[in-house]
């Protein structure tokens, strides 16, 4: 069965709603599909640095934890890649049969386009 965990910074600083969202999320995404690792998006957005940051729910339908090392994710809206950029992020180890959101961060450098409108998708060549 599947379990939601929260990273402890995200557990100390999560705020209600959006801790209710990621929960709903949950519970509708957390069938196992095809994949073994899938990225469910929950919302985006641009900071004032303008960097695009992308929170999905990562789900671990494997038996082993899984982690992001050197491994290339791709955002894109309508087909158009928006951003690329390789991501190692040792402090998130994703437990066998988990669940977990995340934010990734494309920097400035790593856009291809300077804009966005949301509901596009995330995508990982992952190293199985």
């Amino acid at each position: 069965m599947q379990s939601l965990q929260f990273e402890a910074s995200w557990e100390k600083a999560i705020a209600i709603n959006d801790r209710k969202l990621i929960t709903d999320i949950f519970q509708v995404s957390s069938k196992k599909g095809e994949e073994s690792i899938q990225l469910v998006p929950i919302w985006e957005a641009m900071n004032y640095k303008g960097e695009v940051l992308i929170t999905v729910l990562i789900h671990n339908f494997t038996d082993t934890p899984h982690t992001f090392r050197h491994q290339k994710f791709t955002y894109q809206e309508n087909e158009t890649v928006v951003a690329e950029h390789i991501f190692t992020i040792p402090q998130v180890v994703i437990k066998p049969r988990n669940s977990m959101p995340w934010t990734f961060i494309f920097p400035i450098e790593s856009l291809l386009l300077k804009k966005i409108y949301g509901n596009g998708k995330l995508e990982c060549k992952l190293n199985d």
